[in-house]
């Protein structure tokens, strides 16, 4: 069956790994799974994929209504989205993998984790929160998918480019990400705002989540601040925060070496923890 999403699956010298019958399967194992976030495609994790591929298998998707995937239109819960990744897993024989999001990413990663359970063997929770939507909140991002319908994606891209991006960023970088949000269907940004506006409290399952977890935050995140990041820290029983200087939304493109030195290195010391039920 030809799965619904576009995605990227490469490295894959790294074989398949069934789900384990026992405790003793080994990290170096372990595939990387890639959550991109709004408005954005599977591209954004491009020097994460280039890394990490030498060494293991990495899987990114194009979420539904972004990238090459399937425009949706309506509503797209969170909750769809982590049905869509534990799909494409499946239908890859994809058993256990650490899992990264970025941003609404992050949220699909914490939905990933409440449907998914053990075969979730680490979460890297990037410029990211666990908290419900507001009143407030939930009435401006539908106020925002109206917007989109009815005006497309260049308006909100030139507004928000040096959010997503500090405006110190580099200007490729710039330019990349300006590209995947105008290249965004409305439809599908539209659909995925309605649905993160009744996103519910995932502070609960991060308390009691047993994997090992990164928090990562580019220091200049108007989004997601470094507070916001210090408080998920602290729900966690096993986890590091690493802030990373010089960057704002986006680390994994703004500072993408340093990106990629704290995931390596936290990956060398979930090894053990990999081996956990």
């Amino acid at each position: 069956m030809t799965p619904f999403l576009a995605y990227e699956d490469k490295g894959t010298h790294t074989p398949p790994t069934p789900t384990p019958t026992s405790e003793s399967e080994s990290e170096s194992a372990l595939p990387l799974v890639l959550v991109h976030g709004h408005p954005f495609d599977r591209t954004m994790w491009t020097p994460q994929i280039e890394e990490f591929s030498r060494t293991r298998r990495v899987i990114a998707p194009d979420l539904r209504g972004y990238g090459a995937s399937p425009v949706v239109p309506g509503v797209t819960p969170l909750a769809r989205f982590a049905a869509d990744i534990e799909e494409l897993l499946d239908e890859l024989k994809v058993g256990t993998f650490v899992l990264a999001g970025l941003s609404m990413g992050g949220q699909i990663a914490m939905e990933c984790c409440a449907r998914l359970g053990d075969r979730v063997r680490g979460l890297v929770l990037a410029d990211t929160f666990p908290t419900p939507e507001t009143p407030e909140g939930k009435a401006a991002r539908n106020a925002m998918a109206d917007r989109l319908l009815r005006e497309g994606m260049r308006g909100y891209a030139d507004e928000v480019l040096e959010k997503m991006v500090a405006p110190y960023a580099a200007p490729e970088v710039k330019a990349h990400v300006h590209r995947m949000m105008t290249a965004t269907p409305p439809e599908g940004a539209a659909a995925a705002l309605r649905g993160r506006a009744e996103r519910p409290d995932y502070r609960p399952l991060l308390a009691r989540l047993t994997a090992p977890a990164l928090v990562v935050v580019g220091r200049d995140d108007a989004y997601t601040p470094v507070a916001d990041a210090e408080a998920m820290h602290a729900l966690f029983p096993h986890s590091t925060l690493h802030v990373i200087e010089g960057a704002a939304h986006m680390p994994n493109l703004e500072r993408p070496a340093e990106f990629n030195a704290v995931l390596g290195s936290s990956w060398t010391g979930w090894t053990s923890s990999a081996e956990a039920p």
